[in-house]
This record gives structure tokens, sequence and C-alpha cells, in this order.
């Protein structure tokens, strides 16, 4: 968020931490004892959580001494981890088919949120971090109500497993990238598909949105 470190996680096990200035070595953080699937700072910078394989979430301080508090998350691999935009929680997604919702602070588990038929792979907050939003190996997108731990629809429009889902910055709409090839975009209000974009010759890993609201990338295994 500051703009001065990147974090990454690797199959290796081990987080880095890389530092913008040229005279500021990297950190690698080892603790994992599986892949690390995801990683992200809170909105401040001042924490990074991990998602890894072995089925545990880990809360890092960036930091020379790379210390970490250690979530026992789920009972599968943990895909992807997200803070709400006031640092306050952590959603995670896992191969166990839920997403879970946690406070920051004390590390206390808040919720689990089941429907899913196959691994969760994306599990991002909306804007006001009412709603979470979630996709799968089942072919869904679907959303949450954070509050009652409920879900709200569920989109069936893909003919592929879904790889990523993000919310639009105003969260009226959210975009899903699938290995059916499409982005597909859903207005939040309506429930309805807004657009289809047969994007890619092949999987589509990743998509992100510029903090306008303007544009939005998408990345490919076509190359």
């Amino acid at each position: 968020p500051n703009m001065r470190q990147l974090v990454s996680g690797s199959m290796d096990a081990c987080l880095m931490v890389w530092n913008f200035k040229p005279q500021l070595r990297a950190y690698r953080f080892v603790g994992h004892r599986g892949a690390v699937m995801d990683a992200k700072f809170n909105p401040s910078g001042t924490i990074i959580a991990s998602a890894s394989k072995d089925r545990t979430v880990r809360m890092w301080a960036p930091t020379v001494r790379g210390e970490s508090a250690v979530i026992k998350a789920h009972t599968g691999p943990v895909r992807s981890v997200d803070f709400s935009f006031d640092g306050r929680l952590l959603a995670t997604a896992s191969d166990d088919k839920t997403a879970k919702v946690w406070s920051v602070s004390g590390h206390r588990f808040r919720c689990s949120l089941s429907g899913h038929q196959n691994w969760v792979r994306c599990a991002q907050f909306s804007p006001d971090a009412r709603l979470l939003v979630t996709c799968s190996d089942d072919k869904t997108v679907r959303l949450w109500d954070i509050d009652k731990h409920a879900p709200l629809h569920t989109f069936f429009d893909h003919n592929g497993l879904v790889n990523v889902v993000r919310f639009h910055p105003d969260g009226t709409c959210v975009a899903s990238g699938s290995s059916d090839r499409t982005l597909k975009l859903w207005d939040t209000r309506t429930r309805q598909l807004m657009q289809h974009y047969p994007a890619h010759g092949d999987n589509v890993t990743d998509v992100a949105f510029h903090p306008s609201g303007n544009f939005l990338t998408t990345a490919s295994n076509d190359s």
C-alpha cells in the first residue's frame, strides 16, 4: 500500500518481501510447510497475510525479523486471503469448499460460509465489507452477506471452473475470470450479467480493476 514493498509467495513454501529501494535487501520468511498460494498486505502495510497448501494462514510483520502468528484456518489447502478495506477482517478461501471470515485483532474466527460444491479459489470483500464474493471449481460465483453468514445470490453463467473474482472499487459489480476463457461482469444490485467477454485463448487466471474503476486488466495462460 505504501509503494515501498512487494510481497510474493512461492512453491518453495517461502514468502519474499522485496524493498523498492535498491540499498535495502529483500526479506525471506520461512514458516509454511507447503506452497504459498497467496499473500497480501493489509491496507496500512503493517501486516502480511499468507495462504498455504499446509492448510494454514500466517500473519507476518514485514520487518527483518519476520515474526508470524499461525491460524489453523481450514481442513484443506488455503487458496486466497483478502483484507477488508478497513483492515479489521480477513477472508480466506480453501479446497475444503468453504470461505471463512476472521477478525484480524486476536485472529478470532468470525464465520464459515458453506455452499460451494468444489474448491473455493478466491474470496474478496466488498468495499464496505458488508458482502463477500467467492468463486469455485463448481463453475459458480457467489455473493454472501457477512453479518447474516448467508448466501445472497449464485451466478451460474460460467462453463468452466472460476479462478478469480474481484469487486469493482465502488462495489456495484464483480468481475470473474474462468477456465472457459471468458471474463464476465455482474451487477451486484440487480444480480444480472452485465458483460461477457471472450477474453483469451486459454484459462483466465487473474483480473484486476484500476483504482479509478475505469479499466480492467486480465491475465491468462495463453501467453
